[in-house]
């Protein structure tokens, strides 16, 4: 077989080391800076790369670190395993996601021991499972976010092996699979590319150090390095969809943009195999042209994560004002208002936050409803926390069965995070496991000052790499089963079978979307078609002029629907959603 590896930086020779025997590479006469050697290689073979006389460094596109991110890479024949189920994929449009961490959702921790959860998710209407970073990083446990070998699946998940059972699984469950993939940087433990080629540049600057090379010398190869990722995983391991990590941290000043490529790649791959793909950013620029069409002049991404929906919801339920939430605390009821109909909050208006005016109007005539994903709570949300406490441990159940009526019934496309359908007390907190002993230290001693600069005493901070954080944020299945968890629950399903049942919730007409809502009262209430759904988040029974007649398709307490007078009489810290005539 064919080895091959782009390494510019390797003066006079690059060797191929393959189960302890050394071959020389030759330059590819065609391919500048590439090398190649042919070899006779069985599936699982170990081997890796020395330049210029060097130490054996792992495959740059490894799809496999046995070992660990520091160890040979290891052959993959994509071809030897056996899917059981048939899949045509599915589309975003009238799709729920779930956000699920491989780690923590389960005790064990691996991609086998999830998957034999995934009947409940089937059972709860979900359509999608969006996995959290898969790529190998150092250690055992960590979110996922410090990865390293973009092709590859971290060793202790299970590997690749354990990626395809799983999503063969979730198929037979007639459930998508979503992958979190991160572009903006790589782990800064285990990550061998700069010594191949320039895959960082410090033309620019990020939050975590120098830039990924995505235009500066070199940059063709560092986007393609990129591109053959992201199709690798929806190509070989059948997955419907990605999640793009904070793009708005891919600085990349080129004519066609990095995202433009790929966008369009995913695109032709979907033509290609003859089912849905899609591509969902993680963006806080309020920006329309994310997911316009590239044909409108836009980068063509399928959706986006709306954390102004996040925002103004989170104020509304919590009253928490800090940070970024200062924008929208002023009046909470308003920004959730807003972004029902407008998508954004900040489209070109003033963030205290920043500073200065911030995003740009959407087009809500032309832009489906479905392009934005909403949700109550993510794994930035609750882990950024200083204690990973989820709204379930400030919240009373009535909140957050609110929180779940305006996810699961608003224009968005909903999204929960695991554990939030019963209200999980569990907390989902920061945690590592850096084997470098200096950048453990410099991590835990980093988190807790960050917090203490805000009011927090150090020794309250979790210890991330303390193994009882991770332990802590497993999630405790026996809570289904008690009240009021298992009521929760109940609510979740009986939602999300309305949301499927419903045309009327599946409409991506933003335009359509009514709001009232009183912000002294404390209550929202909406129109979406034929349907009325109505909030109360006070403490106070509510009366909210809804129009007379109509019947109830789903309450959290029990509630008549308006009677002639037209008005509707909510229990406090309640919810109702009600069908004309």
């Amino acid at each position: 077989m064919l080895f091959e590896v782009w390494a510019p930086q390797a003066e006079e020779q690059v060797t191929l080391w393959l189960e302890g025997a050394e071959r020389p590479m030759a330059r590819d006469a065609e391919r500048r800076d590439w090398w190649t050697a042919e070899a006779e290689a069985d599936d699982g073979a170990r081997y890796g790369f020395s330049l210029d006389g060097g130490p054996v460094l792992p495959d740059p596109r490894s799809r496999r670190q046995p070992d660990g991110p520091d160890g040979p890479s290891a052959l993959v024949r994509q071809d030897t395993f056996v899917w059981r189920h048939a899949w045509n994929g599915k589309g975003l449009r009238g799709a729920v996601l779930y956000e699920l961490h491989i780690g923590t959702y389960t005790p064990g921790g691996t991609l086998d021991a999830a998957a034999e959860r995934l009947g409940e998710l089937a059972e709860l209407g979900i359509t999608h499972i969006e996995l959290m970073p898969l790529c190998p990083f150092p250690g055992v446990h960590g979110w996922g976010y410090e990865g390293v070998s973009l092709w590859a699946v971290h060793e202790p998940y299970g590997g690749p092996e354990a990626l395809k059972r799983f999503v063969d699984a979730a198929h037979s469950h007639g459930l998508g699979v979503v992958l979190d993939v991160v572009h903006n940087h790589f782990g800064p433990s285990g990550n061998y590319l700069p010594a191949f080629g320039p895959y960082l540049t410090d033309t620019h600057t990020t939050p975590w150090g120098s830039a990924v090379n995505l235009d500066a010398p070199g940059s063709d190869e560092v986007r393609a390095f990129l591109l053959g990722s992201a199709l690798a995983w929806l190509r070989d391991y059948r997955l419907d969809g990605l999640r793009l990590d904070a793009v708005h941290a891919l600085v990349d000043h080129r004519a066609l943009t990095f995202l433009e490529e790929l966008a369009a790649a995913v695109d032709g791959l979907s033509a290609e195999v003859g089912r849905p793909l899609f591509l969902i950013a993680e963006s806080d620029l309020c920006d329309p042209r994310t997911t316009t069409p590239r044909d409108a002049g836009g980068i063509g991404l399928h959706a986006q994560w709306n954390d102004d929906f996040h925002h103004g919801l989170h104020t509304a339920l919590t009253g928490e004002s800090q940070g970024y939430y200062a924008d929208f605390a002023a009046a909470p009821l308003a920004a959730v208002a807003r972004t029902l109909t407008h998508g954004f909050f900040h489209d070109g208006t003033y963030s205290s936050f920043r500073g200065r005016t911030h995003g740009r109007a959407l087009d809500v005539a032309a832009t489906p409803a479905h392009r934005f994903l909403g949700y109550a709570q993510t794994h930035d949300q609750i882990g950024n926390r200083a204690l990973g406490d989820r709204l379930s441990a400030s919240l009373s159940p009535g909140m957050l069965a609110c929180a779940a009526a305006l996810v699961l019934t608003g224009p968005f496309t909903p999204m929960l995070f695991m554990g939030e359908e019963w209200g999980a007390r569990t907390p989902w907190q920061f945690f590592t496991d850096h084997t470098d002993p200096e950048l453990a230290e410099a991590v835990r001693n980093g988190r807790r000052r960050e917090f203490g600069e805000h009011g927090w005493a150090e020794e309250e901070i979790p210890d991330p790499q303390d193994p009882a954080t991770r332990d802590r944020s497993c999630l405790d299945r026996a809570e289904r089963d008690r009240d009021p968890h298992a009521r929760l629950l109940a609510w979740h399903r009986e939602l999300i079978a309305l949301r499927h049942a419903q045309s009327d919730l599946a409409d991506p007409d933003l335009a359509a979307v009514k709001v009232a809502f009183d912000e002294q009262a404390r209550w929202l209430a909406y129109r979406r078609g034929d349907l009325r759904v109505a909030i109360n988040l006070s403490k106070e029974p509510a009366a909210i002029p809804l129009g007379g007649g109509g019947r109830v398709l789903a309450a959290w307490e029990s509630v008549e629907p308006p009677g002639g007078e037209g008005m509707l009489h909510l229990p406090a810290e309640s919810c109702v959603v009600l069908a004309d005539g």
